[in-house]
């Protein structure tokens, strides 16, 4: 994902949200309407969390230091997770209190019956327009995937998750009128109360959602299949490189790439014979994945029958081998 498409999407969700808020705290203090109410509280949450993923991506681009060798682009990932939290206790969490209080307390609403009609049809067509600026990104980066894939596998976090709020607050809005209305038309504030629990379960689901996709990327994804097999291909594509005795990745942010592998060389390579293939070797794989821009190449001689399971380096954390990059 490009970072502009992404904080294109996002600026465009921030302004929608922002404006949405504010009609719909207006449409509840007239109406005392808790629909209009628990989708305030949404657009306000919906609002701090696209501050929440600009801040991340912002503080993503800080350089490396000696104390973060790898960078900074985990921030995303981060304020991703927060992202999600802040959905499912401010805007969840409170949409389902305030449903409890008035299905235990049913109000009808009697003045200003109209403005909350008239806002939840603006915020309809300002969040398609969110909605729709989300989509156009994410089809520039998407490909073929589906969308359920794309939401599952994107390293980058700010697509899906703006994708997936902007979703939910649509069907919000759907769930807010249809409680509005039929309290409009039966005088009866249950369905006002309805509304609002619909508002509340939707928020809950699209946050735990999130909370489990963000969660695996905190914990460290590796390159999807299809860049793998490219690294692979690069590796082998040159002269002096047996094969590849066992190879690792990490995704140390969204644009960045860990490579570490142990490849197989000729028993009678001199050194700088080996450096330069080593240094092809590398230049290969960033030309395949520009991703991959921390590489490690471990040289080795094979030896059949020893296997990855016999390496240290495979059985699990050791030692970093040098860069020669």
């Amino acid at each position: 994902m490009s970072a502009s498409g992404g904080t294109k999407a996002i600026v465009a969700a921030l302004g929608a949200n922002l404006g949405i808020a504010v009609t719909k705290f207006i449409a509840w203090g007239l109406s005392g309407s808790s629909s209009m109410l628990a989708e305030a509280i949404h657009s306000v949450a919906d609002s701090g969390n696209q501050a929440l993923l600009l801040v991340g991506g912002k503080r993503a681009t800080r350089k490396a230091t000696p104390e973060h060798p790898f960078g900074y682009g985990r921030e995303r990932y981060i304020y991703a997770f927060i992202v999600s939290i802040v959905l499912f206790s401010v805007g969840g969490l409170f949409a389902l209190y305030e449903a409890y209080h008035k299905l235990q307390h049913p109000v009808g609403i009697t003045s200003w019956q109209w403005v909350p009609v008239v806002v939840l049809v603006i915020a309809i067509g300002l969040e398609t327009f969110s909605f729709k600026t989300a989509i156009e990104e994410s089809n520039r980066v998407r490909g073929n995937t589906s969308w359920v894939d794309f939401v599952r596998r994107a390293k980058a976090p700010e697509l899906p998750v703006v994708l997936l709020e902007d979703a939910g607050a649509l069907l919000g809005l759907i769930f807010a009128l249809f409680g509005v209305v039929l309290t409009l038309i039966t005088g009866d504030g249950v369905w006002d109360g309805i509304g609002t629990a619909m508002i509340g379960v939707l928020l809950v689901a699209i946050a735990v959602i999130l909370a489990i996709e963000t969660k695996s990327l905190l914990l460290g994804e590796g390159a999807n299949p299809e860049d793998v097999t490219k690294i692979e291909q690069a590796i082998l594509a040159g002269s002096g490189i047996d094969r590849i005795i066992h190879m690792k990745t990490l995704h140390l942010g969204p644009d960045e790439l860990l490579v570490a592998a142990k490849i197989a060389v000729p028993g009678t390579d001199q050194a700088e014979e080996l450096a330069r293939r080593i240094d092809e070797t590398e230049a290969r794989i960033r030309a395949a994945v520009p991703l991959a821009r921390v590489i490690y190449l471990e040289p080795d001689i094979y030896q059949p029958g020893k296997g990855a399971a016999g390496d240290t380096a495979a059985a699990g954390p050791g030692p970093v081998p040098p860069a020669l990059a």
